[in-house]
């Protein structure tokens, strides 16, 4: 634990992902001096190898799901003294080289989504997925962004209490979005390069399906 996150903090949250959160951590230490790791109730050695990265690491005991774990982690960077906040995937699909671009749009937007090209190693089930997620976050609620899954993007800290959501799973982004748009914040786009080492890792079809849902049910209730 550190008592004060100075600047701008990186947040990932992580879950069973020891084979690769030591070398994210090590990539990203190249471009940023705070780095936190949210374990979510991983099963494995996660926590133990983000420490001996050198990352603060804060701990889950049982999964919550990515919402609550990025939840708990900018909870706890605003509260120590964080200004800008950048969060990433633990599993090396973000590159860390990206950071500058996602800390120079935070001098005139208040948050700025990052926009995955679209490779021919993007599973086909994704490319689809994002899709009607993205175009219904538009038709629903008049907020345009790419790529609305994605999980690379930055905010500053004093617009996190109005994007503060309440979705403890991968509904985090699309909320994130909505919240964007409901209170009016600047928000841009960063384009970023993602590789997909896994096409069974992540937002699944039913995940896709749930979040369809959700944003019909937000739009009649909220």
């Amino acid at each position: 634990m550190v008592n004060e996150v100075v600047g701008e903090v990186v947040i990932i949250p992580a879950y069973n992902e020891e084979k690769n959160i030591f070398e994210v951590i090590t990539k990203t230490k190249l471009f940023a001096r705070n780095i936190m790791v949210v374990d979510d109730g991983s099963l494995d050695n996660t926590a133990t190898e983000a420490a001996r990265a050198g990352a603060v690491v804060l701990r889950h005991k049982v999964n919550l799901g990515k919402g609550a774990a990025l939840k708990t982690g900018c909870d706890y960077a605003v509260q120590h003294g964080a200004q800008i906040i950048i969060t990433m995937d633990a599993d090396g699909q973000h590159d860390p080289k990206e950071i500058p671009l996602f800390s120079s749009a935070l001098e005139r937007y208040d948050i700025a989504f990052g926009s995955r090209k679209t490779p021919r190693s993007m599973p086909g089930v994704f490319k689809l997925g994002n899709k009607v997620i993205t175009r219904t976050l538009q038709l629903l609620y008049g907020v345009i962004v790419e790529d609305s899954q994605c999980g690379y993007r930055s905010f500053r800290a004093d617009a996190y209490n109005q994007l503060r959501w309440e979705a403890t799973d991968y509904y985090v982004e699309t909320e994130m979005a909505i919240r964007a748009g409901k209170m009016k914040l600047k928000h841009t786009i960063v384009p970023i390069e993602t590789i997909y080492a896994d096409k069974y890792k992540g937002t699944t079809v039913f995940d896709g399906m749930a979040i369809v849902a959700k944003m019909v049910g937000w739009r009649l209730w909220k």
